[in-house]
């Protein structure tokens, strides 16, 4: 035992430790559970009676020299590190990478120079709740309980309760803000509502369960279609250029009479036909109409003296028409290599 322990300690004095990784290896050879130490410590039980305490404080006093070697050149090593010079090989004035900087989205383009061009023809902008509840989403705008238009848009139901109307939902359009405005606003009105809308339809590159309207509200005494058609076309003229042919499409919808369709030439074939188009020249970009009289009194608007005229517009639309874009999922896919392309446009 004497002559292990002799041993030892020429090892643990004679031991190298000049580089750091050498410090794990001293530690793991001496001073480990599985150790050389350990080892020694283990072989106690077999030193006669009398010569155990003797050797036990030996071996005690071999392990703290380890350990003070060990803590001594690891405190050497770090100092050393910290006051090392700096690297030589490095040249610090390479310049840094640089960050990666977002651009804005198509869509908030396309929906800031909405705003822009009808804030020239007077009109402000107003905003309303995402969830709604079914009076300003559909009664209020000509749908009556159980009508069949109701059909025309397929709901996301928050809360419903069978046989009641007091249904809440996610908005299937912003005209839900056009009754808000009306019910809190004496006319003349003119303002526009854009804003997110959800409707409970198959993803597609045509189609989306949640997309972007901007719908515009003009009430005073005496608006006419021709005011309307007017609106309409100022707006096509400012958003997509002066040579733009528009046509109006008698259609239905609840909370206008009458109603219409707005077609513009196919901008990705200028009119000649193309599978956007349907081989027509003309592709739709929202409806319009005359409010209908019910939806002003159910607002608190007397029909009798006032009129006045709506219509709506997908943000997603005028964006894909705009940039010539024909896959309507490429605006939520979050896809770098389709937003870098808008780097640096400016609209307006």
């Amino acid at each position: 035992m004497q002559e292990n322990i002799n041993r030892l300690r020429a090892e643990i004095e004679a031991y190298d430790l000049t580089a750091p990784e050498q410090l794990e290896q001293f530690r793991i050879a001496f001073t480990g559970r599985k150790g050389q130490l350990a080892d020694l410590f283990d072989q106690l039980k077999t030193v006669p009676q009398e010569q155990r305490r003797a050797v036990g404080q030996e071996l005690n006093q071999l392990k703290q020299l380890a350990l003070e070697k060990f803590t001594q050149r690891q405190q050497e090593l770090e100092a050393a590190a910290q006051n090392a010079p700096a690297d030589a090989t490095f040249d610090y004035t390479l310049p840094s990478a640089p960050n990666a900087l977002g651009t804005r989205h198509p869509l908030n383009l396309v929906r800031e120079e909405m705003v822009r061009i009808f804030s020239r023809i007077g009109f402000n902008v107003a905003e309303g709740p995402e969830i709604e509840d079914d009076w300003h989403n559909f009664t209020a705008l000509n749908f009556p309980e159980n009508h069949p238009a109701r059909d025309m848009q397929d709901t996301f139901f928050v809360h419903r309760e069978p046989g009641q109307t007091n249904d809440w939902l996610l908005r299937t359009h912003t005209s839900n803000v056009q009754v808000r405005v009306m019910e809190s606003q004496k006319p003349p009105i003119r303002s526009i509502m854009p804003g997110r809308v959800y409707r409970n339809e198959a993803i597609s590159a045509r189609a989306h369960m949640m997309f972007h309207q901007v719908e515009g509200l003009f009430v005073d005494e005496g608006v006419s279609f021709a005011d309307l058609k007017q609106t309409v076309y100022y707006f096509v003229q400012e958003m997509f250029g002066q040579d733009i042919q528009i046509r109006f499409r008698p259609s239905f919808f609840p909370f206008t009479e009458p109603s219409a369709e707005i077609d513009i030439t196919c901008l990705i074939c200028k009119g000649k036909g193309c599978n956007i188009c349907k081989q027509t020249g003309w592709v739709e970009i929202g409806g319009c109409g005359m409010v209908d009289p019910n939806v002003l009194q159910q607002s608190g608007i007397d029909p009798e003296q006032y009129s006045g005229y709506a219509w709506g517009m997908g943000i997603e639309r005028i964006a894909m028409l705009k940039y010539q874009i024909k896959d309507l999922r490429l605006f939520t896919e979050n896809d770098m290599r389709f937003l870098r392309q808008f780097e640096g446009v400016q609209l307006g």
